[in-house]
This record gives structure tokens, C-alpha cells and sequence, in this order.
């Protein structure tokens, strides 16, 4: 959001939280009722990333290109031959992070295990990705809006941050096809994948191992053993991580009572979700929320 010209500023909230040589970092959020509009640029030979946290939103780049922008989406945008101005259209309630970085930067940060868009030959080549942000990278990004440092640290911590960004961005697991022959057939990976997103919204009543197995048209092996391969965990050790992830989200926003979180994601008995909850993050939700109510 670079070189930025907000043209509504009613109760909006735009701030500039990191500017280096070559790494910026900044926030936008919509408190009005009506459309905030900030005039912006894609800068040649910059690589830029929004995440879009609540409500949505446009790139507009002029009377006959745009781009909607999502909830709980990741923009990505590269263009090495000219600088592209744009303006970014924010619906009432929207919250977004945006980050660039100099290629340069980014090619260094992975310089032992090269991203494709990264390779020589591809330098030259404009590059667009979008994506579902995935839950632990929105627990990040909202850290960001409720976080309350002294102004000696805030350039370190922002900073970190966006280090663990793309940290997490580009962390996605591959699958490993000669420790799991099966997968080299892409049919299958593309059932495993569709297994996960299916138990990922059904995450408050998750059907067992076998229906869900039946409903992606795989055997049990199959998907335990592919799931495991390509996510890193079984099957509901991954849903158990997405579920305290996701409930870290709704602590964040401050809207809920620990027992609210607890049922809306799925556990009948808020004793045992405390317990997984100090389990992975080393803390009570009730803990976690005082310490919220005191960063505020």
C-alpha cells in the first residue's frame, strides 16, 4: 500500500507500521459505513502481499481490470516491467495487512531452496498468486491490530513479523511421492485435499475416519496414510491444531466468553478445551484473554 492517498478518511484507520530500506509494512482498516478508496502503486521489481483478515474488498487497476478482494484471503502481485497504479476499494468493516519487499531480499531470505518464482529464468516473468490464508498465518496477522509496544520496539517487532509471515507463507508442506509411492497419482492428492477442506468445515461435528474416507472416494489407508504424508499429522491431529488455531482467532477479536469458543468449535465440555488449549499454547483462554484486556 505503498505511496498511499486515502481519499475517505472517515473513521478509518491506515497506518504505516514498518519502513526500511527494503521491506514496508502497513495496516488498513474500514471503521466506517461507507467505502474507504486509497490510491496506490505495484512497484516494478517489488513483490507485494495483502491478506485480507475481515470484510472485503477491490483492486481496481483502471475502467476495465480489477480484482475482488476476499475474506481470509492472500493477495500476491509481481510485476518486473513497470510500476502499476491501482486503487484499493475497502468495503465498510475490512481489515487488511499489506507487505513488500525487494525481490532481491526475498531471493536471499531462500537462497538454499529457491521458490519457483524466484528461479533466474522467471525474474523477468510478472507473477500473481492468491490463496487461502491458512489459520496459524491469521493468528499472526491479527497480532498486528491488537498488539501495544513501546515505540523503542516497535521496528523490531514488526520486523519479526514480517520474517514469521513469510515464514509461514511459504511453508506448505509438499507431498513426499517416493516415501508414499500412491501419491504420484494426482487424483488421489487431489481426494486427500479435498478430504481436509471437507473436515475443516464440518470442524464443529467431524464425521469419523471411515465416512470421510467414503466421502473422498478413498479407502482408510489411503487417506490416513496420504493425509499424514502430506499435511505432517493424522487426521484429526490436524483438525485438533486447526480447531485451537481457529479459537485463538475468535479470543483475539474479543467477542466471545471462553465456554462461546469452546462449543463453537465443537467440544460439548469446556474443561476439555481448556486443557488442549494450555496444551498447545501454554496458557489458559482465560489466561490469554486477560492478557489481551491488558495489551489493549
Amino acid at each position: 500500500m505503498n505511496t498511499r492517498e486515502i481519499i475517505n478518511t472517515q473513521k478509518s484507520d491506515f497506518k504505516s507500521l514498518l519502513e526500511i530500506e527494503d521491506i514496508t509494512l502497513e495496516s488498513a482498516e474500514n471503521k466506517s459505513d461507507i467505502e474507504l478508496s486509497l490510491n496506490s502503486l505495484v512497484h516494478k521489481n517489488i513483490i507485494h502481499f495483502y491478506f485480507c483478515l475481515e470484510g472485503s474488498g477491490v483492486f481496481a487497476f483502471g475502467p476495465h481490470y480489477s480484482r475482488p478482494i476476499e475474506k481470509q484471503r492472500n493477495y500476491f502481485f509481481y510485476n518486473p516491467d513497470m510500476d502499476l497504479p491501482f486503487q484499493l476499494k475497502l468495503a465498510p468493516q475490512t481489515r487488511i495487512v499489506a507487505f513488500s519487499i525487494k525481490l532481491e531480499s526475498l531471493h536471499k531470505l531462500f537462497s538454499h531452496d529457491a521458490l519457483p518464482f524466484l528461479k533466474p529464468e522467471n525474474v523477468k516473468s510478472k507473477f500473481y498468486d492468491e490463496r487461502e490464508i491458512p489459520t496459524n498465518l491469521v493468528v499472526v496477522l491479527n497480532q498486528i491490530f491488537s498488539v501495544n509496544l513501546s515505540e523503542s520496539a516497535e521496528k523490531l517487532y514488526y520486523h519479526g513479523k514480517v520474517l514469521e509471515i513469510l515464514g509461514l507463507y511459504f511453508s506448505e508442506k509438499k507431498p513426499d511421492t517416493e516415501a508414499c509411492p500412491f501419491l504420484n497419482d494426482q487424483e488421489t492428492v487431489r481426494k486427500i485435499k479435498h478430504a481436509k477442506e471437507y473436515l475443516l468445515k464440518h470442524m464443529d461435528s467431524p464425521p469419523g475416519l471411515k465416512e470421510l474416507a467414503k466421502i473422498s472416494g478413498l479407502n482408510e489407508y489411503q487417506l490416513k496414510v496420504g493425509f499424514k504424508q502430506i499435511y505432517g499429522n493424522t487426521v484429526f491431529g490436524f483438525l485438533l491444531d486447526h480447531k485451537l488455531d481457529h479459537a485463538r482467532v475468535l479470543l483475539d477479536t474479543a467477542k466471545f466468553q471462553v465456554n462461546e469458543v469452546a462449543y463453537q468449535i465443537g467440544y460439548t465440555n469446556p474443561s476439555h478445551f481448556i486443557a488442549a488449549f494450555k496444551k498447545k499454547f501454554g496458557v489458559t483462554p482465560k489466561k490469554y484473554l486477560m492478557n489481551l484486556a491488558r495489551k489493549a
